[in-house]
């Protein structure tokens, strides 16, 4: 059976089909309460890395521990994905996001106020476990206040614009705030943005307790859903397991002990979490929802683009810096213009995408963002490469922006809205295990090169080769049953061979 993607199901003049629906006044609070959330949490992945420095001499934190400011936040971030995602699922959403919410506030004073690497630390990991909470919750929050069509497209054209745009601005604003004020008063931003969005977020959100859980202090209940104990336990083990070796393997390369033990457990546990998942009679992940080729494909696609992207990003920062020799600070304005063009991005997605549907949107993003990436190949030492930097980089970050979006419409569409957490927690998660993967295993190329203007040479052709054989298989993977021309998504369970 074949799920249209596209934004509109029934047949519709063309004019109407891409035309954006008016969103009512209350529609548009509650989407700016779920999208500044948002952006919160992807200024937090990036505003501390200029003050990382600044931030180390002041606490007193070597340069080898300096790595823990980032771990310390992506372990829990990224390990407690689909574990929050589903107990909103079971529990409320609402009320995770609005805990989530004042966790990442308080957590963020902490570190504002911190005292000793101790204690800043703690501040970043409670920060990590609010922001896991957040972004699922958010995410099928979103979903579920607004359908399927034009509506859905158009919240998550602008959820997608603004985190992409959070984390330019965050590279830039962190260089900014540490100049002018300290490295503190990038923490003490985020608690603010906190500040701004709790208070709003109770009277506006919907609420989302399961029908099975509507009576609790009325009337008694025959069943209230369970956790899935073993499966969370696996799962939330198994990614916290490879988000840590991976992003120790970043800062120190694969030959640590602690690497290979980490990496090795974090299969096996995740090898684990699929034969439990398999046997139990209320999964954590429906494994029939896994064999969706729009969840398993829209996925591929999702991590891939978001894996390769961050890599661009990170060699290019280093090439503007040790090849050309700007600053800080004039490496920011670069990313800066890739954060303006994903704004443009993300207001045209959404018509491109009613035009063509998801799945020819997702291919040719992940096309464009491939082949846009190779003309930083002919970069020298000029100033006209900053030039072609910015250029390249920026309209290649518009096709991310694309791919972004409609990876996220590809594996929440069809989707029940009682399972809607757990969609939306396995496309977030796909986000920060693909921003977490690609620099350890590409940008290291770059990093322990003789040369480091030919070791980002050879990650650019890697990256590009791997996002165009991602859009060939995304492309066959999910390919239509439907005249062309349709848009639809094929949503059959891939079947085994």
């Amino acid at each position: 059976m074949a799920i249209d993607t596209t934004p509109t199901p029934t047949p519709a003049p063309a004019a109407e089909q891409q035309a954006a629906p008016r969103l009512s006044a209350r529609d548009r609070l509650i989407l700016f309460v779920l999208c500044a959330a948002q952006f919160m949490v992807a200024l937090d992945f990036s505003v501390l890395n200029v003050a990382l420095p600044v931030l180390g001499a002041d606490l007193g934190m070597s340069t080898s521990a300096l790595q823990w400011a980032v771990t310390a936040f992506a372990l829990p971030s990224g390990g407690f994905l689909l574990l929050f995602g589903r107990m909103g699922d079971l529990y409320g959403r609402r009320r995770l996001f609005l805990a989530g919410l004042a966790l990442f506030g308080a957590a963020s004073l902490l570190a504002t106020l911190a005292w000793d690497p101790a204690s800043f630390l703690a501040g970043r990991a409670l920060q990590g476990l609010g922001a896991a909470a957040i972004v699922p919750t958010g995410m099928s929050l979103l979903t579920t206040t607004f359908p399927e069509g034009p509506a859905r497209d158009r919240a998550l054209g602008i959820s997608g614009t603004l985190l992409s745009l959070g984390f330019t601005v965050g590279m830039v604003a962190g260089g900014v705030l540490t100049d002018l004020l300290s490295w503190r008063s990038t923490m003490g931003l985020l608690a603010l943005f906190a500040l701004i969005v709790l208070p709003l977020a109770p009277r506006l959100l919907p609420d989302s307790l399961p029908r099975s859980l509507e009576g609790v202090g009325r009337a008694p209940l025959p069943e209230r859903p369970r956790l899935d104990v073993p499966g969370a336990v696996t799962v939330t083990g198994g990614l916290l397991s490879l988000i840590y070796a991976l992003t120790t393997a970043a800062e120190h390369g694969f030959g640590r002990t602690d690497v290979l033990v980490t990496l090795g457990a974090g299969l096996l546990l995740l090898a684990a979490f699929v034969a439990v998942e398999s046997r139990s009679a209320a999964p954590l992940v429906s494994l029939p929802m896994l064999r969706r080729r729009t969840v398993a494909w829209g996925n591929l696609g999702g991590l891939v683009t978001f894996s390769t992207m961050s890599t661009v990003v990170f060699v290019l920062t280093l090439y503007l810096q040790e090849v050309l020799r700007l600053s800080a600070f004039e490496t920011g304005l670069v990313f800066g213009v890739q954060g303006l063009l994903s704004v443009v991005a993300g207001s045209l997605a959404p018509r491109v995408i009613g035009r063509f549907g998801a799945r020819r949107t997702l291919v040719g993003s992940l096309a464009g963002q491939g082949l846009l990436g190779l003309p930083l190949l002919v970069m020298g030492e000029g100033s006209w490469s900053v030039v072609l930097a910015t250029a390249a980089v920026s309209l290649a970050s518009m096709c991310h922006l694309g791919a972004i979006i409609s990876y996220g419409l590809t594996v929440t569409s069809g989707v029940p809205d009682e399972e809607q957490g757990l969609a939306t927690g396995l496309v977030t998660s796909t986000q920060q295990v693909g921003i977490t993967v690609g620099i350890p295993l590409l940008g290291v190329l770059a990093t322990t090169a003789t040369d480091l203007r030919s070791g980002v040479h050879t990650v650019l052709v890697l990256d590009a080769a791997i996002v165009l054989a991602a859009a060939v298989l995304v492309a066959v993977g999910l390919r239509s049953n439907r005249p062309a021309g349709s848009g639809a998504v094929e949503a059959e369970p891939l079947r085994a061979r």
